[in-house]
């Protein structure tokens, strides 16, 4: 369910006590073996080798490579068929030197695939962050286990392929930790003797006039989440087209809010809300005066201003949003993207999904869950609501908030994946596979 992510000084401490050059002989074993297997025409190899134990790794690397039969030159020279990056190891952070800078560009610029040895030079290990160059890795041979800054962005995406090699350490526990599909077995189900209020009741609020749709998404979402009852409280002048919507949900205005919420579970709370005054005032008010878990996404979060609740809650910000609640640019937020994270659970005192390629599960007091899944279908107007009202489902049926979460991304890129199609991908086709996705 939870995989380790190591950090530089949590794979230092891994490794402190056992046989170094045995550890460099098994990790330059594992590099050439992968290229032997995966690039099997590649005949003249080129091994980009540094001064630390990352360019051991890659020149011992290089000498298998040659007793196989390659052609493996520990120089970045003209006409090779491989690149293997051996440049820097997990112990980078900052931006390289000038000649080191260079030599990456040149690599980039190789016209050639390009291996990693551990991590792709120029990415930090312990973050992801990238602040200068970094090499543009088609795999990735990592030591022991995956390194955070191979699944978080930008890292993840000079990474390329990542496979782990096996070089003799025993597993131990990470402060981060890699989000699997196992999650999904810790949502609770609609069990025998279950009504539709204990299967999990959900509250959406939102759905302005003009932004219908997001409150729509969020309610269809939540019921396929295996929610048993939704309800949806929006403005009166959207009633009509609520009702033409939506046939399950119980629809309500917003003024008799208060009417609806002792018989819910959980409060989805912003999906095309509005960003007027007394829409703020509204989830200012839930946040405050009400003791129901709540998923706050999208308009919800518009000026929202660190507030008090013991309740379970959770925000869901894109970068956009989490860089306008820090006072940031979304590039800063982009480029930092932990960091990002933690200020924002810092600063609001709850949970909160980052929401991206790498969704970031941050909550006070634990480490970062992170789900990396390659669905790119999910970069789609609305997607950002059926994650709403999948939270609130799980939150509805009793789950931890972090758990609550990092299921609910796990179970939407999914069911993003088994939709047949993926170009042209909507949010609608992703409620509508979420009952498999839950199977």
């Amino acid at each position: 369910m939870l995989e380790p992510l190591y950090t530089a000084e949590e794979m230092r401490a891994a490794e402190a006590g056992h046989d170094v050059d045995a550890m460099m002989e098994r990790a330059g074993c594992a590099v050439a073996e992968a290229i032997l297997e995966r690039y099997q025409s590649a005949r003249r190899i080129a091994c980009v080798c540094g001064g630390g134990a990352n360019g051991g790794d890659g020149r011992i690397a290089a000498r298998i490579l040659r007793e196989a039969g390659r052609d493996a030159v520990e120089e970045l020279v003209e006409g090779a068929d491989l690149v293997v990056d051996a440049l820097f190891g997990t112990g980078f952070h900052g931006e390289p030197r000038p000649d080191a800078a260079e030599l990456i560009e040149r690599m980039n610029g190789a016209g050639v695939p390009v291996v990693a040895v551990d991590v792709p030079s120029g990415v930090d290990a312990s973050t992801g962050e990238v602040a200068a160059g970094a090499v543009d890795a088609e795999l990735t041979v990592t030591m022991h286990a995956p390194k955070v800054g191979l699944v978080v962005a930008p890292g993840r995406f000079h990474a390329g392929e990542v496979v782990a090699a096996d070089i003799g350490l025993e597993r131990g526990e990470t402060e981060h930790r890699l989000v699997t599909e196992e999650i999904l077995e810790r949502v609770p189900r609609r069990r025998e003797g279950d009504n539709k209020y204990t299967a999990g009741a959900v509250l959406v609020v939102g759905g302005a006039p003009g932004l219908t749709g997001a409150a729509c998404l969020a309610a269809e979402a939540a019921f396929r989440g295996d929610a048993g009852y939704v309800a949806v409280a929006v403005p009166e002048a959207s009633l009509p087209v609520i009702e033409m919507r939506l046939l399950e949900a119980v629809k309500r205005p917003l003024g008799e809010i208060d009417d609806v919420l002792p018989r819910m579970g959980a409060v989805a709370l912003g999906p095309g809300l509005g960003r007027g005054e007394s829409e703020r005032a509204l989830v200012r008010r839930l946040l405050e005066e009400t003791s129901l878990p709540i998923v706050v996404d999208a308009d919800g979060l518009h000026e929202l201003e660190p507030f008090r609740r013991d309740a379970p809650t959770v925000l869901t910000p894109h970068e956009g949003e989490l860089a306008r609640l820090l006072g940031e640019e979304s590039k800063w937020v982009a480029a930092h993207r932990l960091e990002a994270l933690r200020r924002g659970v810092e600063r609001f005192g709850c949970v909160v999904l980052l929401k991206g390629a790498d969704t970031l599960v941050g909550a006070p007091g634990a480490g970062v869950l992170v789900r990396s899944t390659n669905a790119p279908g999910l970069a789609t107007a609305g997607s950002g609501d059926v994650l709403t009202g999948i939270v609130a489902a799980f939150l509805a049926k009793g789950m931890d908030a972090r758990l609550a979460a990092a299921a609910a991304s796990s179970a939407q890129a999914r069911a993003a994946l088994l939709a047949p199609q993926q170009a042209g991908l909507v949010a609608s086709d992703v409620i509508a596979h979420l009952p498999a996705a839950l199977a």
